[in-house]
C-alpha cells in the first residue's frame, strides 16, 4: 500500500524557487467557504497565497486572483449577485479588462460572481433537477491556452469535485455559438451531465483568455489521497486523479513568471 502524506505534511509539488514570487490573491466575501482550500492549493503549486477581503479597495501588488466557492452572501438574492457590488469586485473588474489583463479564476460561486460582474457571459440558474449535487466530475479540457490552464493538453480528462445548487450554465444560442466558434468553452462535463448546463459546458473563458471560471472545484483535487477516490490507495496515486485539479494553479504562476508553453 502506497504510504499517504498527512495532512499537515504536504509539500509543494512544484517546488520550484521561481515560482514563490509570484503572489495570487485569494477573495473572501461573507459566506465563503473554499477560501483556505484556494490558498492552500496555491502554496502547494508553489505560490504565494495574499488573503483579500471583499471590502478591500486595493488589490495590492497581487499577480493573479482566485474567487473561491462557497455562498457569498447567502446566495439570498441572486446567487453571487450582492458580491458583485463588493468594493473589491470593482478592482477586480478593472485590472481583469485592463491592458495588464490581470488572470482571474472563478470557482463555483466565484463563477456565478464572474457572470454577475459581466466579466463572464451568461448566468447560473438552480440545476435543472432542483437539488444540490456533490460527486467527483470528469471534465474535458477543451482549451489549453488559458493563463489557467497552460500545463494541460486539449482533449484531455480530469477529475475533480462538484458541489453546488445553481450550477446550471445559461445563455442565448447565439452566446453559445460564439463561445464554441472563439474556442471559450474550456471545460465540458463528461459521461454525466450533473445540473443541465447547455451544451455540457462546466467551464468558459473571456476572449482575452485570462479570465476563467468553472463550477467544478480544482482546489479540492490537488494533493495524494485527499482528492477523487480514483486517487486513493489503489487508485491513480500521485499524478493521477487525485492531483488532477493543480495545474490550473501551476498554470497560472508559469504564466505569471514566465513558462516555457
Amino acid at each position: 500500500m502506497t504510504e499517504l502524506p498527512l495532512i499537515g505534511e504536504a509539500i509543494a509539488v512544484a517546488a520550484v524557487p521561481r515560482l514563490a514570487g509570484a503572489r495570487i490573491g485569494v477573495v473572501t466575501f461573507p459566506g465563503t467557504l473554499d477560501d483556505r482550500d484556494a490558498a492552500r492549493a496555491v502554496r502547494l503549486a508553489g505560490g504565494t497565497a495574499v488573503p483579500l477581503w471583499h471590502a478591500d479597495t486595493t488589490l495590492g501588488d497581487v499577480d493573479a486572483v482566485v474567487i473561491p466557492g462557497g455562498f457569498s452572501y447567502g446566495d439570498y438574492l441572486r446567487a453571487g449577485a450582492i458580491a458583485r457590488f463588493a468594493p473589491l469586485m470593482s478592482k477586480i473588474i478593472d485590472a481583469a479588462n485592463s491592458d495588464a489583463k490581470l488572470p482571474v479564476l472563478g470557482i463555483c460561486n466565484g463563477f456565478q460572481i464572474l457572470t454577475e460582474s459581466h466579466l463572464l457571459p451568461g448566468s447560473m440558474i438552480k440545476n435543472d433537477h432542483l437539488k444540490f449535487m456533490c460527486r467527483d466530475q470528469v471534465l474535458r479540457v477543451e482549451n489549453s491556452n488559458t493563463a489557467w490552464t497552460l500545463d494541460y493538453e486539449a482533449g484531455q480528462e480530469i477529475t475533480v469535485p462538484l458541489k453546488n445548487q445553481d450550477g446550471q450554465y445559461i445563455a442565448d444560442e447565439k452566446v453559445l455559438d460564439a463561445l464554441e466558434a472563439e474556442g471559450r468553452v474550456v471545460f465540458r462535463y463528461v459521461g454525466f451531465n450533473p445540473n443541465g448546463s447547455r451544451r455540457d459546458i462546466a467551464g468558459i473563458s473571456n476572449a482575452a483568455g485570462n479570465v476563467v471560471g468553472l463550477m467544478p472545484h480544482p482546489e479540492h483535487a490537488v494533493e495524494v489521497g485527499f482528492g477523487p477516490e480514483t486517487g486513493l490507495p489503489g487508485g491513480a496515486g500521485f499524478g493521477g486523479s487525485d492531483t488532477d485539479g493543480l495545474g490550473f494553479f501551476t498554470s497560472v504562476l508559469n504564466k505569471i513568471v514566465g513558462g516555457n508553453k
